[in-house]
Order: structure tokens, then C-alpha cells, then sequence
């Protein structure tokens, strides 16, 4: 049932709670002043913003809905990243393989990447996405090209940047650890 369970660092269940999603994906952890956040991403297309007890603060619009896609474009996100100002990055790995990006507020901002392709700005399933905040003066965005084996970064505001190709890595979702 894509039910969220918390545990304690022993292990002990403390709760647990659901959104009935169809296909509940990516868990995004993060940070709104000095309170922790979630944004369940189901493949089936939603994308809520949850306190960490369940109640729903946000979804996302479907850019199917909104004429940012085209209503028979595929849609199937993987996953979240939220940026020190709240901008909010949706990896569309398993449908168009763009990134999506949107307020804090959610409202639609832009397209990131090419789509799927073999180019430098494109993605073969975009399929995590974080922001990397270790340069605090230029943090940037980076991708997972899944099926490309790589990371591919770009500029908080859509431009690529490099491509960090990781041979015969099948990567899932960047995470940053320390330096």
C-alpha cells in the first residue's frame, strides 16, 4: 500500500501512514526553515509535499494538465531535489526524461535537459536528481543519466555544465556525502 514507516535508530516501529498511491517511487527529506519535509513521488504521476506525520501541504501540477507536455506525452517521475531557496527539481525518468522545475510555491518554472537522447543536455532515464550545495557560492544541479551511466550537471537554471560518466554503473539517484 506505499505506506511511509518511521522507525527509531534501534529499529522500534513508531508509525506509519499512507496516501494510497499506485506506485509510490522516490522519498525526498528535506529541510522548510527548521522543519523536516517530505515529497512522495509516485510513477503514476503525483508528486505530494507531506509533513513528515502525512498531512499534505502540496501536488504538483501534471504538466500534461498545464501545457507544459503534450496531453499523450509520457509522464512517470522517479524522483525530487529541493534547492536552498526552495525551488523544486522532478526527475521524469521513466516517461519524457526531462527535469522539471518549479517554485516553491509550485508553480511551473522550466524544462531542463534536451529529453531522452545520447547529447550532452539529455538523458537516458533521468532518473534521480539532487542538488549539490558544496559550493556554497554555486550550487548546481545534478542528473543521473541512468542508461548513460553517468551524472550530468548543470547550472541551477537549466544549462549543462559536464558529464561525469560512471562505467558500467547503472546509478540510481546522487547522493552527496561531506566534500
Amino acid at each position: 500500500k506505499n505506506n511511509v514507516i518511521v522507525y527509531d535508530k534501534s529499529g522500534k516501529l513508531l508509525k506509519t501512514w499512507t496516501h494510497d498511491l499506485k506506485s509510490a517511487h522516490g522519498l525526498t527529506l528535506f529541510k522548510e526553515g527548521e522543519e523536516d519535509m517530505l515529497f512522495i513521488t509516485d510513477n503514476d504521476g503525483a508528486i505530494l509535499k507531506t509533513t513528515t506525520d502525512g498531512k499534505v501541504l502540496m501536488q504538483l501540477s501534471d504538466p500534461r494538465e498545464t501545457g507544459v507536455y503534450k496531453k499523450d506525452q509520457k509522464y512517470r517521475p522517479t524522483e525530487t531535489a529541493v534547492a536552498p531557496n526552495g525551488d523544486i527539481y522532478v526527475a521524469d525518468g521513466y516517461g519524457s526524461d526531462f527535469i522539471l522545475q518549479y517554485n516553491k510555491d509550485g508553480e511551473f518554472i522550466r524544462k531542463i535537459g534536451g529529453g531522452r537522447g545520447d547529447a550532452d543536455d539529455q538523458f537516458q532515464t533521468a532518473h534521480g536528481v539532487t542538488v549539490d550545495v558544496r559550493d556554497k557560492s554555486n550550487p548546481t544541479l545534478l542528473v543521473t543519466s541512468r542508461a548513460h551511466n553517468c551524472f550530468k550537471r548543470f547550472t541551477l537554471d537549466g544549462n549543462y555544465i559536464e558529464t561525469l560518466f560512471l562505467p558500467g554503473a547503472f546509478v540510481c539517484r546522487p547522493v552527496i556525502d561531506d566534500d
